[in-house]
């Protein structure tokens, strides 16, 4: 692989505390190095930005739901067309986009690693073909188990080690990254036609309640020393009124902290935009942005991401079956549900956010008060959801209200009154450096999901993954801000220059990122037997469903991430 030298760009390193510093990035065989030799081929960059390649911790990339949504939706695959090239393929869709199409997209933007967060164990093999077919960026997927039944045996029976060595065997058999938890135990409820509200009602049949699955699920995943904390939807998303319910299951977690690990980090919320709602009807509905913010200011065993809400026509889909459902109840628009056995279920309804609709002009204030009003942007990632909140490719426009307060204030000016009335956006005059949005579309990610040792930085021995972005260090002109950021200068993954001036020059097969967790062997057998027996009992398929096979159809360059949880016995 050729040697590069990147010269004379200010460089933003969040990691290595690089705060646009006047740099030389120097690469070889697909790795930041100390130096290269004479004949290195060099890209100069003076005046530009460089920063390490994006990170997407949660984007709905792949899978059995996103491809409910591309069936469901043929008017959105008709969107977003872009003709061949002799380097890739055509490309369709905005909020249900191509696998293709996701890869070159995400390339565009200088974003090189996303993560899957929602993978039925059952459908892992289908959720790893698409992540197959998607090119460039690397990538990862998270098992569901918060409405597990094997996890509500264990956690009813307060057997932690054997619900650890069960979620270990099902990280390793799908090839999972993370343990994600959606509506815990709400799921189950909805198996029955119901759902579960708030984290201390028991789900039927079981006697679990919310509350002891997620903190059952946090003390496994640090049982088991896993780099990412439990990745979590919470439960009573979408409904006025939830930022009690978000702020209650982050408490509920602030005694799991295990010594052992070096992060703080317990539990991480996802797309908490949709779980920061106040009022308490449609009426009333207000924002519960800064609520959740001043919390998350006081604690420091959190993370989250925002789902940041911006005004388009996009496609709701989530493993949370009933919530999907009672949207469609909401808004009329179509509606599929696909449940998986006994494990999880999923929903995905069109969506429509207009600015001058009071409840969608709101949910924009929620996500960019999270991201403004949390003061320490090491606790934050941007998101959409994608493509809950909108599509991914709408980042850069939420990078320009982060730097900008007037390009903020306009659009909430055109936007509906209440969003300024039952907010406190207006309040609030921060404004993003170019370091802290390399912090919340970077580093964070890397160091919340455990892999700031080869990603999210530019030091010596991190993956060469580098975004150039052609614009003023100084600039706060909103118009030059989303230019830059839409279409990159140079995107270089692993070394190779992938986009150039907004086009792909390149599409190298991006690795696959999943964890191999070992526990004691007679544990691991212990609790196989019993989970035969529960399957054979209560399932329609056999348990050879669930394995994921290294072959090139599933895992055509995988990266194993080796974890010892042996002393779980």
């Amino acid at each position: 692989m050729d040697e590069l030298i990147i010269k004379n760009g200010f460089v933003y390193d969040p990691l290595n505390n690089i705060n646009g510093e006047q740099l030389d990035i120097f690469i070889k065989n697909g790795k930041i190095v100390s130096e290269v030799g004479a004949d290195a081929t060099v890209i100069d960059a003076k005046n530009k930005i460089i920063m390490p390649g994006g990170i997407d911790g949660h984007s709905h990339i792949a899978g059995a739901k996103v491809s409910m949504g591309r069936l469901l939706r043929p008017e959105d695959i008709r969107r977003g067309v872009r003709a061949k090239t002799k380097i890739t393929r055509s490309e369709s869709g905005v909020s249900v986009p191509t696998t293709f199409s996701i890869g070159y997209r995400y390339a565009r933007m200088g974003y090189t690693t996303v993560f899957e967060p929602a993978m039925p164990p059952l459908k892992a093999r289908h959720t790893h073909e698409e992540l197959a077919d998607t090119p460039i960026v690397d990538k990862g997927a998270f098992p569901l188990l918060g409405s597990n039944w094997m996890v509500f045996h264990y956690l009813k029976q307060q057997e932690i080690e054997k619900c650890a060595a069960f979620v270990a065997w099902m990280l390793n058999a799908t090839k999972g990254f993370a343990i994600k938890l959606v509506n815990p135990a709400g799921l189950e409820s909805w198996n029955w036609g119901g759902n579960i509200r708030d984290i201390d009602t028991p789900v039927e049949f079981w006697d679990v309640t919310p509350r002891e699955v997620i903190t059952g699920l946090a003390k496994v995943n640090e049982l088991l020393g896993l780099p990412h904390s439990i990745h979590v939807h919470f439960n009573n998303i979408g409904r006025p009124g939830n930022f009690k319910t978000t702020i209650e299951s982050f408490d509920a977690c602030r005694e799991n902290k295990n010594p052992g690990v070096e992060r703080n980090q317990v539990i991480h919320g996802t797309h908490i935009q949709f779980n920061g709602y106040g009022g308490d009807s449609w009426k009333s509905f207000a924002s519960g942005g800064l609520e959740i913010a001043d919390w998350v200011n006081k604690n420091d065993h959190v993370t989250l991401d925002v789902g940041q809400v911006v005004f388009s026509n996009t496609t709701t889909m989530t493993a949370d079956g009933p919530l999907e459902y009672y949207l469609h109840t909401l808004n009329h628009l179509k509606w599929t549900n696909g449940d998986v056995e006994i494990e999880t279920s999923s929903g995905v309804v069109p969506l429509i956010y207009k600015r001058k609709n009071p409840v969608s002009a709101i949910q924009w204030t929620i996500g960019l008060e999270l991201l403004l009003g949390i003061e320490d942007p090491w606790k934050v990632m941007l998101s959409t959801d994608h493509p809950n909140g909108g599509p991914f490719t709408r980042y850069p426009e939420i990078i320009a209200w982060l730097m900008s307060q007037e390009y903020r204030n306009d659009t909430l000016k055109s936007a509906h009154k209440r969003a300024g009335k039952r907010s406190g956006l207006a309040t609030l005059d921060r404004e993003y450096s170019l370091f802290e949005i390399a912090i919340v579309t970077r580093a964070t990610q890397a160091k919340a999901l455990g892999i700031n040792y080869m990603k999210g930085h530019l030091g010596v021995g991190a993956d060469a993954d580098v975004a150039i972005y052609d614009l003023d260090k100084e600039s706060k002109d909103p118009k030059e801000i989303m230019k830059a950021f839409s279409n990159t200068l140079y995107t270089i993954k692993g070394g190779e220059v992938v986009a150039k001036n907004g086009e792909i020059v390149s599409t190298p097969m991006g690795r696959t990122l999943y964890l191999n967790v070992k526990v004691d062997p007679s544990l691991e057998n212990t609790m196989l037997k019993e989970f035969s027996d529960i399957f054979r009992r209560n399932y329609s398929v056999n348990m050879a469903n669930y394995p994921v096979q290294p072959i090139p159809s599933y895992l055509p360059l995988p990266k194993e991430i080796k974890l010892d949880a042996t002393h779980v016995a």
